[in-house]
């Protein structure tokens, strides 16, 4: 089965038009500018109703503040028309505490953007649980151990989350093959010393609950963050994890370890010199409306364009300040200095190697 989704790499090369308009602009922003991003990740609440002892967010203050419904559809709106194609709800909160999303999905549905959630799944009820398995592409659950005991410590909540979290997850299965829904349903154990010796536990857990897939993903320390507690981690020691795990694997369940990026990880270093990426092929809108070129920094003015609550997503981002945050990321910017492991990482990679090709590239 292996990793069919490509989560331990990129997807940007199945997106040859969107690169080609980037490319064939080169420095004129003019054309730049109308480069909309094809993926934007959402965070409709910052409140979260777990303190998770490795969140990178925890900077961020878990505001209970939530996304203008009627602003938010709007933005969406214009997102679709300027060619976004995915949106991902998560962000520095949990995202079904944000009483809307059923509605905002069910909107971004009728106009075209494919959804998904990551989510600690545990706010939900069985009528939300339904609209999200009918219209979401993927959700993902945050799931940090395998026993009721070591998921309460990691996530610091109460160990009756981690029955109700295996329950909402069993009905969602249910939903899905009762109705033939082609939802992708998931969970992804961000690996910590506490929580190792689990992981092949929460995987024969998932198989028997009968998820599609179990990520199993490195830390990566955010710059902001409040927590260090995990940042001298070494994966090296942690690799072993992969054939064991993948004895789990079945014709219809699959253990995607994460081992290239735990790799790199442990290399702590880019392969390329810029970031590229930003601003053009993913977004960030935060749970008071801010829209950013970076989740790595959140709060930070160079990187925010506007707010969907004041302005128009469509002049937020063919807008001035977003030209001035493209020349300071092209200019500026030390990504030395900048997120190992980023979202955009396997991406960058991939456009830093377009721009540099090699001298037998022709050599099909």
């Amino acid at each position: 089965m292996g990793d069919i989704y490509r989560i331990d790499s990129h997807k940007l090369m199945y997106h040859p038009e969107r690169v080609a308009q980037w490319s064939n602009a080169g420095n004129d922003w003019e054309k730049l500018k109308k480069v909309y991003p094809i993926y934007v990740e959402i965070s409709p609440y910052g409140g979260c109703n777990h303190r998770c002892t490795f969140c990178a967010l925890d900077y961020m203050g878990y505001e209970k503040i939530g996304q203008e419904e009627k602003a938010l559809k709007a933005a969406l709106g214009e997102m679709a028309e300027g060619g976004v194609r995915s949106v991902m709800f998560a962000g520095e909160g949990e995202p079904l505490l944000f009483t809307p999303l059923a509605s905002v999905i069910e909107h971004c549905a009728s106009i075209g953007i494919d959804t998904s959630i990551t989510t600690n799944f545990v706010p939900c009820n069985t009528k939300s649980i339904e609209t999200f398995v009918r219209h979401c592409s993927w959700v993902k659950v945050s799931l940090n151990a395998g026993t009721p005991e070591s998921y309460a410590a990691i996530h610091q909540t109460k160990e009756d989350d981690f029955h109700r979290v295996i329950e909402n997850l069993r009905y969602a299965v249910r939903l899905k093959r009762e109705y033939g829904y082609t939802c992708t349903l998931g969970a992804q154990m961000l690996l910590l010393p506490e929580n190792r010796d689990s992981a092949v536990t929460l995987a024969k857990l998932c198989a028997d609950i009968g998820l599609d897939y179990l990520v199993i993903k490195p830390y990566s320390q955010h710059l902001f963050s409040e927590t260090h507690a995990y940042e001298q981690i070494n994966y090296d020691d942690y690799m072993d994890l992969e054939a064991e795990l993948a004895a789990c694997n079945t014709a219809s369940f699959n253990v995607v370890f994460r081992a290239n990026t735990m790799r790199k990880y442990t290399e702590k270093q880019h392969g390329y010199k810029k970031c590229l990426s930003t601003p053009f092929f993913w977004g960030y809108i935060a749970s008071n409306g801010d829209v950013y070129g970076c989740s790595a920094y959140l709060g930070q003015e160079k990187f925010c364009y506007g707010n969907i609550n004041e302005t128009g997503f469509k002049s937020i981002w063919e807008g001035e300040k977003r030209r001035q945050s493209y020349e300071y990321v092209q200019n500026e910017l030390d990504i030395n200095g900048c997120r190992v492991n980023c979202r955009m990482d396997e991406v960058n990679r991939y456009l830093w190697r377009l721009q540099n090709p090699n001298a037998h590239d022709n050599f099909i």
